[in-house]
């Protein structure tokens, strides 16, 4: 047999079977559970308020506490707050930066925790699926312990039962309500 055609085989072969790796990689479901929330309830010294705020002032400290946690990412991540919640970056991928950009509905759960629900994606022009994306975020940013990637839920998961003030508070999500500009949160500030 022709060394040629042996070499063409083996190399046929080998980009068939990386394709397909990929491609698995890509498809394959990913465990991601969200975590038990450490109860936050309040103790009958502590002080809670109730602080009401609007979208732009939420944007402001989500961007302050994103950018302190993702310091050391290469990868650069912007948040919008307006009707939703908008996460732009930008995904490199065989040499080139494609930008993303994702819309999120937040839902807050009875524990004040936050799911952002995936309302919308933009990758370039490509037509890549949500879940894939996601996916791809996760592994190409390391998020702070306090935020869950689900991309088979197409959610990204906050435990702010997780996230602790410098002075040793705790917040608390009661309702966003973007339509109305308005969003309530509950500081519950230890006083012992």
């Amino acid at each position: 047999m022709n060394i040629w055609k042996v070499a063409f085989f083996i190399l046929s072969g080998t980009i068939i079977l990386i394709a397909a790796l990929v491609i698995y990689w890509a498809t394959s479901p990913m465990e991601t559970e969200i975590p038990t929330p450490k109860a936050t309830e309040s103790e009958s010294t502590d002080s809670v308020l109730s602080v009401e705020t609007t979208a732009e002032d939420f944007e402001k400290l989500a961007i302050k506490y994103i950018k302190q946690e993702l310091s050391s990412s290469e990868i650069p991540i912007d948040i919008q707050v307006n009707d939703s919640v908008q996460l732009s970056s930008e995904i490199v991928a065989f040499g080139y930066n494609i930008p993303v950009s994702m819309k999120f509905n937040p839902v807050v759960n009875e524990q004040g925790n936050i799911h952002l629900v995936q309302r919308e994606v933009n990758v370039g022009s490509l037509n890549i699926p949500p879940s894939m994306v996601l996916k791809l975020m996760n592994q190409a940013v390391q998020f702070p312990n306090w935020v869950t990637i689900r991309p088979d839920e197409k959610e990204i998961f906050v435990d702010l039962s997780k996230l602790t003030l410098p002075s040793g508070a705790k917040v608390k999500a009661r309702d966003i309500d973007l339509a109305n500009n308005r969003i309530q949160l509950e500081i519950v500030i230890p006083n012992q």
